[in-house]
């Protein structure tokens, strides 16, 4: 729960509003999208780095947040060394599987841009409420509010997924049921306390969208806003750094003749 939870970030970041964080996010990972190189991950990345003493958050809470990706990135580069294309020279042979230079130069670029992309992305939507980021969508961007406030619902059970998957497995283990079958057996018991968690939150939704509807959030009338969502100078700085690191990241690959356009 208290990963999920939103940081209160004493940091710049923190001061921003949200929809400003989701472009300058979205802007990066396009970005890095469109190439699969080294060196536009690299600076990227590297630029990335000298800007998270901006972002309000300790190193405990900014290694909890990235934990994911620090066992994504080197899983995708031990399998893209082990099984990705094959270009130039072999540098290792085990039966069927070849380590080619071509193979380890797209793991490093695939791993540096899982960072590249998650780090920014989990670092601005970890300053940012569920609540502010609703009102930013709904207030400057202008979407269906019928759409912002379901998401904003189901954003808000997401974080009481873990305390349920905690009672259930109590719960299991009261009635005796967690203890044994050895491999098989906690195989099978993890595949049922899945499927109770599923029914227990598919009851808890149809519960809340019918309050939902009684209170009248499915209406289709103009929705005023208790707290207003507005864009300043500060915003418009967030976005323009995030477009900065971006157009650097590409020119230092096209200048280094790493660029190759995905789409070509």
């Amino acid at each position: 729960m208290s990963v999920l939870a939103p940081v209160v970030a004493p940091g710049v970041v923190g001061r921003v509003n949200p929809v400003a964080k989701l472009l300058a996010a979205l802007v990066l990972a396009v970005a890095l999208l469109l190439s699969i190189d080294w060196v536009s991950a690299g600076v990227a990345l590297a630029l990335e780095v000298l800007l998270l003493p901006w972002a309000g958050l300790t190193a405990r809470q900014l290694l909890r947040r990235t934990s994911p990706l620090w066992f994504a990135a080197p899983l995708s580069i031990v399998a893209t060394v082990l099984y990705g294309r094959d270009e130039g020279a072999v540098l290792a042979q085990f039966w069927w599987i070849s380590v080619t230079e071509g193979s380890v130069s797209l793991a490093f670029a695939i791993g540096l841009r899982i960072l590249a992309v998650g780090i920014p992305g989990i670092v601005l939507l970890a300053t940012t409420d569920p609540t502010d980021l609703a009102d930013g969508l709904a207030q400057v961007l202008r979407l269906p509010a019928r759409f912002v406030l379901g998401g904003l619902a189901g954003l808000r059970l997401v974080g009481l997924f873990a305390d349920d998957w905690r009672q259930l497995a109590l719960a299991r283990r009261a009635r005796g049921v967690a203890d044994s079958g050895g491999p098989i057996g906690a195989v099978r018991r993890f595949g049922g306390q899945a499927f109770s968690l599923l029914v227990l939150s598919v009851r808890r939704g149809s519960k809340l969208a019918t309050a939902m509807e009684a209170k009248g959030f499915g209406s289709d009338a103009p929705r005023t806003w208790a707290r207003p969502s507005t864009v300043g100078p500060r915003d418009v700085v967030l976005v323009a750094i995030g477009v900065a690191v971006a157009a650097a990241a590409i020119t230092a690959a096209v200048l280094a003749g790493t660029w190759e356009f995905v789409l070509a």
